[in-house]
């Protein structure tokens, strides 16, 4: 089995990249495509925390996270259809 830290480290390099993207880049596409990498640390920060106390909450939350990086994706992807 991975130890957990390797998990949390592989989240804080996901962060790292997506912090640079948003502050970085002037492309509203790519700073999308941040902020979702950022969502999907935080997911496996709460998924690793959830199996590492057996808890299902952190699933859960998981569960809305992916629900709100869905609706941004659409709102990007149908804000790039209006600018092409």
């Amino acid at each position: 089995m991975v130890p957990p830290t390797y998990y949390l480290g592989l989240s804080a390099v996901l962060v790292t990249i997506g912090v640079l993207g948003v502050l970085i880049r002037r492309n509203a596409l790519i700073i999308f495509m941040s902020v979702e990498l950022m969502l999907n640390a935080a997911n496996l920060v709460f998924v690793v925390f959830a199996q590492l106390y057996q808890a299902l909450e952190g699933q859960i939350f998981v569960f809305f996270v992916m629900t709100v990086a869905a609706a941004e994706a659409a709102a990007a992807e149908g804000w790039a259809a209006l600018a092409a």
